[in-house]
């Protein structure tokens, strides 16, 4: 035990008390209890402690609390902004994969029974022709060269400098070597093409279109343009997603 006053540590004990020979202080012995009550010493070391210690508690109780005052309320225009950002980024995010990556149409006519029918809805890949050229048989959309504000659905039956020809509703196609042969019409509805058309001689770039439903297909044959330029064509049809999800070929 040292001296509370000049902290000798060389006290001289007598019965209950310590006395200092450097300052001559007094203090209780703080292990002696007196009716079961804490020394006067040793409960002024305790006061000190408690003290200490609720200077502490206090001071972390003003800092957080100034810490807490610091803090700015959310405004309502954050709130609304903070709301905001999420649908737009999704709407920018449809928009990009809307402009680059699919075309979606629906198909008003039954031109292209039974591939395809009335009022289908269906998804085309922009990204398809992006490293290869459209080929023949695909079924794409394209801007329709009478009026580029409309979306035409139909099937590529002549390539770029080809030669198509319809007799009595059966197609030919002369190719750039000089071979004519006659097309798949596996795919056509269920009735007898009719008519003669043709010949017609396919620009280069461009490709000559027709729907599956021949007898009833406003295409290539009628238009007063008769050919879709490549940079025309938005993608190749995939799917149709409604009223059932189905694989188109």
């Amino acid at each position: 035990m040292k001296c509370k006053k000049c902290g000798c540590d060389a006290l001289i004990k007598t019965d209950d008390w310590y006395k200092c020979p450097e300052c001559g202080a007094v203090m209780f012995d703080t292990d002696v209890r007196i009716n079961d009550v804490t020394s006067p010493t040793k409960q002024m070391e305790e006061m000190e402690e408690a003290a200490t210690v609720n200077n502490n508690s206090s001071h972390n109780g003003k800092k957080k609390r100034k810490n807490k005052d610091n803090e700015k309320p959310k405004s309502k225009i954050r709130d609304i902004i903070d709301f905001c950002i999420p649908i737009v980024v999704a709407v920018v995010i449809a928009i990009l994969l809307k402009s680059c990556v699919f075309a979606n149409a629906v198909v008003p006519t039954g031109s292209m029974i039974n591939t395809i029918q009335e009022k289908d809805r269906i998804i085309a890949s922009r990204l398809t022709y992006k490293n290869s050229d459209p080929q023949r048989y695909d079924i794409v959309i394209f801007l329709y060269p009478d009026n580029e504000k409309q979306y035409f659905v139909k099937r590529i039956i002549g390539l770029p400098g080809e030669t198509v020809e319809i007799v009595e509703g059966i197609v030919y196609v002369t190719q750039e070597n000089g071979k004519t042969i006659q097309l798949d019409d596996s795919f056509v509805t269920n009735c007898v093409p009719t008519g003669n058309f043709g010949p017609y001689k396919v620009p280069e770039d461009s490709y000559f279109m027709m729907g599956d439903n021949r007898n009833t297909s406003w295409d290539s044959r009628y238009w007063k343009n008769k050919y879709v330029k490549r940079n025309k064509i938005l993608g190749k049809v995939m799917f149709k997603y409604y009223p059932r999800i189905e694989k188109i070929e």
